[in-house]
């Protein structure tokens, strides 16, 4: 099946949700100490679940199977929206950074939902 479209790691929503990673990496070092195990831990967890499962989607054989991934990428993104106007809310990142990393989020939402459309209708 990958054949049929760039290798995934040409991919723009791939190489943009790496971003998001490194984004989120990077605001999660400031956080508490005690939230290492915590939201830290989920938020980083979340991010690197998206180009991951964004990875494996394109490896897999079947259309179905692939676009499985390419949602929970998606369910993913969702859930790290949440967690970072939560950081926002317990004061964790300010409302100039939550803005940046929304932009970022927002970057990848629209490419993965766009490559969720073109390859659902191959």
């Amino acid at each position: 099946m990958q054949s049929d479209y760039k290798k995934y790691i040409e991919l723009n929503v791939w190489i943009e949700a790496r971003k998001l990673v490194s984004e989120v990496y990077s605001a999660t070092r400031s956080f508490p100490k005690e939230e290492q195990f915590g939201l830290s831990n989920q938020m980083r967890r979340c991010s690197v679940s998206i180009p991951s499962n964004i990875a494996e989607g394109c490896g897999r054989n079947h259309k179905k199977d692939s676009l499985q991934f390419f949602y929970i990428a998606r369910g993913s993104l969702y859930e790290l929206e949440t967690q970072l106007f939560l950081s926002n809310d317990l004061n964790f990142i300010e409302k100039l950074q939550l803005d940046k990393y929304l932009s970022q989020l927002e970057i990848v939402r629209k490419l993965l939902n766009g490559f969720i459309r073109y390859f659902s209708s191959e």
